[in-house]
């Protein structure tokens, strides 16, 4: 509430006129009875004659009460809103800065499950809060009122408020576990529904639906269950919590009856009294949306403080580097890496040291699982090794400004994403006007660079052709080309190829390679090169292995195959891979052509 203080001191405020408006309802209808309703009925001319004046002053209030009410759900429903997106924005902007060995440990349902179902948990308690805030004025005008009556009939008119402590107390030992159970199993649900979608064609191909749909089934009963069981707690309570205004009214008419007939008091302050508690009903209802959202707030708020108190957000640097255009100068000395696990760390990388001199092309290359994809990761600083460091141009990644980090090295993962956008919004990743967007002869080049311009130009609208979602509308080896181009629009000095052309054509992947190196007019990128192919290899300048974390050996082609009987095993391997992704590739083309037929109505089997 205090990062909004204006939006939450009318909303309170509001609510607090609200609740003297509502005492003084009570006072105002107990002076008309005694002083113009009691009368007149007794046949007083002079109070007859007060009726108009007295039912104006009623409707005067009764509008201003009214009005407060408007007010305050007006100003509560602005600030929820607001406390919402301040949420949401925290949440996400710790996503973007959270290293990616914290995003594979957290799967992608609790991830929207946090920005979403348990952000509206943790604020969902502010929306009654601002009314049981300005019901503690009424409380407390109330009692001053009511004592001031009758001592008597002050205790039987407040003695329900213990009762509505302890009943909100009961309530929250019951409410709490249920509704943590229910907000973990919405991201169960999530997660379950993300993988199904996700591996839609994986899920058709192999014909599992019937499983998926089990999956999915089993974990949204479950959350069904437990939504039961929360309104089952609620259900409970509510009736309780209405239940006490009502038997405090029946006690007021009760002690007020006999202390009418004992003339301690007037008729008109009984029914004052018994109107009051009549109006406290709903206000008092407000303390239990309060309480009996206090649990599903607290569960909420404790999800998302996990993400926003999360450990290993890389400190930003500040330091820039030239950008002239030349290849960096890459270096990683003494580089260990170690990953929580759930039986103690696990060391990725041990004791890695390399060098790349400008304008080289290093292949990494080793069995799976031997920590390739985590090396070459750390020069964009995707993480930070757990001890040495990996410098460019011999200043340390973590010292260098994120936005210049990202223009000096250029990261292509072999799982291309593609926005829902043109192509132009793919490879520019900029809004029409930024400052120091790429314009269209710049898009262009880096299409023609990754060898997919021609695929483009064969698109309607060009670069304004739309993709669909994950750039549904084109291949395998087209996605990861226009990845390819959206890192060389912005002619980086380091490039990271994770694999990156894995599902494009070899001679097509020659050709882009080959255009990666320096020429005599240009020069080229340091380039930092994951591949499965000995054709992709053996355009390298140098190749190092890798095996288990470590680096085995560094040496050209020749030079491997010669001493290293590990590179020469993998190095038949990797032939023997590569024409298992050939086969893939041919077939996932053969499935796309067969696609489009069925589309316009030729399919063929």
């Amino acid at each position: 509430m205090r990062a909004h203080p204006r939006t939450y001191l009318a909303a309170v405020g509001t609510s607090a006129l609200f609740g003297a408006l509502t005492v003084a309802v009570s006072r105002v209808l107990g002076a008309v009875t005694d002083q113009v309703v009691v009368p007149a009925l007794a046949g007083s001319q002079a109070a007859q004659g007060r009726i108009w004046g007295a039912g104006a002053v009623v409707a005067a209030v009764a509008l201003a009460l009214a009005v407060s009410v408007a007010g305050r759900r007006i100003f509560a429903g602005i600030g929820v809103a607001d406390i919402q997106a301040d949420h949401r924005r925290a949440v996400t902007r710790q996503y973007l800065r959270l290293p990616m060995p914290w995003h594979r440990r957290h799967p992608t349902g609790q991830l929207l499950s946090n920005a979403g179902s348990d952000v509206e948990a943790a604020t969902g308690v502010f929306n009654p809060l601002p009314f049981a805030l300005g019901v503690v004025v009424m409380i407390v005008v109330a009692t001053v009122a009511l004592l001031r009556t009758d001592v008597w009939l002050a205790v039987a008119a407040l003695v329900v408020l213990p009762l509505a402590v302890v009943a909100n107390l009961v309530f929250q030992r019951r409410m709490t576990p249920a509704i943590t159970r229910a907000q973990q199993l919405r991201a169960e649900v999530a997660d379950v529904a993300h993988e199904s979608f996700e591996a839609a064609s994986l899920v058709k191909s192999l014909g599992t639906e019937d499983r998926e749909d089990a999956r999915f089934a089993d974990r949204a009963r479950a959350l069904r269950d437990a939504n039961v069981r929360v309104g089952v707690v609620r259900a409970v309570f509510d009736p309780v919590i209405d239940l006490l205004p009502n038997l405090g009214t029946l006690l007021v008419l009760l002690v007020g009856t006999q202390r009418v007939a004992a003339g301690a008091i007037g008729t008109g302050d009984v029914v004052a009294a018994a109107y009051l508690l009549t109006l406290l009903a709903v206000p008092v209802r407000a303390f239990g949306w309060v309480l009996g959202e206090l649990p599903r707030g607290l569960v909420g708020h404790d999800r998302i403080s996990r993400v926003l108190d999360a450990q290993g957000v890389p400190v930003e640097g500040r330091r820039r580097l030239p950008h002239d255009g030349g290849g960096a100068d890459v270096r990683l000395r003494g580089v260990h890496l170690q990953v929580p696990a759930a039986d103690g760390d696990v060391e990725l990388l041990h004791d890695v040291d390399l060098h790349v001199t400008p304008g080289r092309t290093l292949a990494v290359v080793g069995p799976t699982g031997s920590g390739k994809s985590t090396l070459v990761g750390l020069v964009p600083r995707l993480a930070d090794p757990s001890r040495g460091v990996v410098e460019i141009d011999g200043c340390d990644v973590r010292e260098i400004a994120p936005a210049d980090l990202a223009a000096q090295v250029g990261y292509v993962s072999q799982s291309a994403f593609v926005f829902e956008d043109t192509v132009r919004g793919n490879v520019a990743l900029t809004d029409p006007g930024d400052p120091g967007a790429p314009d269209d002869e710049q898009v262009w080049a880096a299409l023609a660079a990754a060898r997919v311009d021609d695929v483009v130009r064969a698109l309607p609208g060009g670069l304004d052709a739309p993709l669909g979602e994950r750039g549904a509308n084109l291949s395998g080896g087209q996605r990861q080309r226009l990845a390819l181009a959206r890192a060389l629009v912005r002619r980086p000095r380091v490039l990271v190829l994770d694999d990156a052309t894995s599902a494009v054509d070899p001679a097509v992947e020659r050709a882009i390679l080959t255009g990666l190196r320096p020429a005599a007019d240009e020069p080229g990128p340091t380039v930092l090169l994951v591949a499965y192919r000995m054709s992709s290899v053996l355009l390298a300048d140098e190749v190092v292995h890798v095996d288990g974390g470590r680096v085995v050996d560094r040496g050209t082609h020749a030079e491997l195959l010669a001493r290293d009987p590990g590179y020469r095993e993998l190095a038949t391997a990797y032939e023997r891979e590569s024409q298992r992704r050939e086969r893939e590739r041919a077939d996932e083309e053969a499935a796309a052509v067969w696609d489009e037929d069925a589309t316009t109505g030729g399919g063929r089997r």
